[in-house]
């Protein structure tokens, strides 16, 4: 079972083995429609496409943040749709360096799959290997597997609130730093973080080549903000470029950490929540 990342060369030798379903994931924010086009004009052969606004994400409410994490029950269904079963090992890639094959992978793992892993490097190293591509769409799966959410693997805003002043919580903010510092936000109404949160910006997961860092590095990165895994909560602007984050801290042994999966774009959509801004300083 792979349960963080898989090479390009061990996704290319398992291309076409009906135990592995492929989940093409690449995604732009400032232009949503991209991914779908790129899929289409050339895919890892086999690979089913998931949208990280359509699949990836439950409805938007006034309340919510910009991508709420979808039903578990439609999450399981769009699986099943795949050919997942209970048994099957899943890899998601995206672009590389890039953030939404990571929000799949805590997706499976929340739904409580473990055999789910992230193609190292992306899309781009599998071009880099010169490995096949297909533009064909595979027929839809009649997978089994069932829903079983970890509700220990989330916190909602309240959750949040409640610890601030806890020395037991560490908000880990995976944001670019200007974001963070509340300088050019154009993607929430407000600009800022969360009282007390440090700031990891995601990219900072990856090396030159676009493949994560080796667990030793990542494993003293990580242990250098000092506190217990377990006591990191993760959050960004929606919840999806934290699960980098996350999943670089299980690629090197540190385990048990959690996603705020309303992020900041929930949090500043309530006044009354208190906020760091570029203004109070």
């Amino acid at each position: 079972m792979h349960g963080t990342l898989v090479s390009a060369e061990t996704l290319h030798d398992n291309v076409g083995s009906s135990s592995w379903v492929i989940v093409d994931c690449r995604y732009t924010l400032t232009d949503p429609a991209f991914g779908r086009l790129a899929y289409r004009e050339g895919h890892v052969p086999g690979a089913y496409y998931a949208s990280l606004d359509e699949d990836l994400a439950g409805a938007k409410t006034q309340e919510s943040g910009r991508h709420p994490l979808p039903g578990a029950e439609a999450f399981a269904a769009f699986l099943r749709g795949m050919g997942v079963d209970d048994g099957t090992q899943i890899v998601a890639y995206d672009a590389g360096s890039d953030m939404v094959a990571a929000r799949f992978w805590f997706l499976v793992k929340w739904l409580g799959h473990d055999a789910v892993a992230v193609l190292d490097g992306g899309f781009a190293a599998w071009q880099r290997a010169r490995y096949p591509q297909s533009r064909e769409t595979p027929a839809p799966g009649h997978g089994t597997i069932s829903a079983r959410p970890r509700a220990e693997m989330t916190l909602d805003a309240r959750d949040v609130l409640e610890s601030l002043q806890s020395p037991q919580m560490l908000v880990l903010d995976a944001r670019g730093p200007d974001r963070f510092a509340g300088l050019n936000e154009n993607l929430d109404p407000v600009g800022g973080h969360i009282p007390g949160a440090v700031n990891r910006w995601f990219k900072e997961n990856y090396a030159e080549d676009g493949r994560f860092k080796t667990p030793q590095q990542l494993r003293e990165e990580f242990t250098a903000l000092g506190s217990h895994p377990s006591n990191i909560v993760h959050q960004c602007g929606s919840g999806v470029s934290a699960c980098v984050n996350l999943l670089a801290m299980a690629h090197a042994g540190l385990p048990d950490s959690r996603l705020y999966a309303g992020s900041w774009s929930e949090w500043c959509a309530d006044p009354s929540r208190p906020m760091v801004r570029r203004t109070d300083s």
